[in-house]
């Protein structure tokens, strides 16, 4: 398993970390299988989704904030219970396929780190096989 580290920047965005889970994919070496991306934080969420129009990731930013509104008088007292609750609805990992020795996608797709309560240095866990 490789660890990639990945700093956000704002309190909510959505980092494309494609070409370093690519590159754990190459640095592997396996033909063929599965990969793995995990996020082991409770705020921090991944998904794939389109990567070519950056529109697409400020609309499902903005429809999480609205669905779950940070100031909706939550009883966990940190003030960050809407991170834990987008995190629970986009899910805390991705698989992808492995073939040639590469990850594959569709045309559009890109992997993101779904950052919900930043910034922060976050962590991602990779797994291939």
């Amino acid at each position: 398993m490789k660890t990639l580290s990945v700093s956000t920047h704002r309190r909510e965005e959505m980092v494309d970390v494609t070409e370093l889970v690519r590159g754990v994919v190459a640095d592997v070496g396996v033909d063929a299988g599965l990969c793995l991306v995990f996020s082991p934080h409770t705020t921090c969420a991944v998904t794939i989704n389109e990567g070519w129009d950056p529109d697409v990731q400020a609309d499902a930013l903005r429809h999480l904030r609205s669905l779950v509104p940070r100031d909706a008088g939550f009883a966990h007292s940190e003030g960050n219970s809407d991170s834990h609750i987008k995190t629970i609805a986009v899910g805390p990992s991705v698989m992808l396929p492995v073939d040639g020795g590469q990850v594959r996608l569709g045309r559009w797709q890109a992997v993101f780190l779904c950052e919900f309560d930043g910034p922060r240095r976050r962590e991602l866990w990779v797994q291939v096989g």
